[in-house]
């Protein structure tokens, strides 16, 4: 449905693109690593969700929210933090050696909430996003390469460095002896 007014457009936009806010929001708030900057992503997202809202075809109103409030962090991080820590990729990303010889040598009763969130807002971008779109918001990688459009591959591999790199962060955050 292509809304033809203001009060169409309105309507469609509650239905289709409100419930989906905390998402947006999270997604947002994961990417920039704060909620001032958050917020600002996910409203110019809204005011772009509103404005190409004819746009939309498809049945996942999330995702499409997701993507544009993706593309928007992108734009405001371009505008922002231009030296914002990206990857290149490169053999070294993909020989990370695993230290620690397995996720069991990790001792659980040292697990904490804010060492992985801190391990996620550690990891660059490209990484952080895929970690963020897989484990928290449940897409699958088909969704995951359509709303960031690069090929399915690329969100694998993405994926398996990223978590390659959290291991690591998390094995030295809590390894025999360290005082936190």
């Amino acid at each position: 449905m292509v809304p033809v007014d203001d009060r169409e457009r309105s309507e469609l936009f509650e239905r289709t693109v409100l419930p989906h806010l905390d998402s947006a929001y999270n997604l947002a708030r994961w990417l920039a690593g704060n909620d001032h900057d958050a917020q600002d992503i996910a409203q110019e997202a809204s005011l772009r969700a509103f404005k190409y809202l004819g746009s939309f075809r498809g049945d996942n109103p999330r995702s499409w929210l997701l993507s544009v409030v993706r593309n928007s962090f992108y734009t405001w991080l371009r505008k922002n933090r231009p030296t914002e820590k990206m990857v290149e990729m490169t053999d070294d990303i993909l020989d990370l050696e695993d230290p620690s010889g397995g996720v069991e040598a990790l001792n659980p009763q040292f697990a904490d909430a804010d060492a992985v969130r801190r391990a996620i807002a550690e990891l660059p971008v490209e990484f952080r996003e895929i970690v963020i779109l897989r484990e928290m918001e449940g897409f699958s990688y088909k969704e995951i390469a359509e709303l960031a459009d690069v090929p399915i591959g690329t969100v694998m591999s993405r994926l398996a460095r990223a978590r390659k790199l959290l291991q690591k962060g998390l094995t030295a955050a809590f390894k025999p002896g360290d005082q936190r």
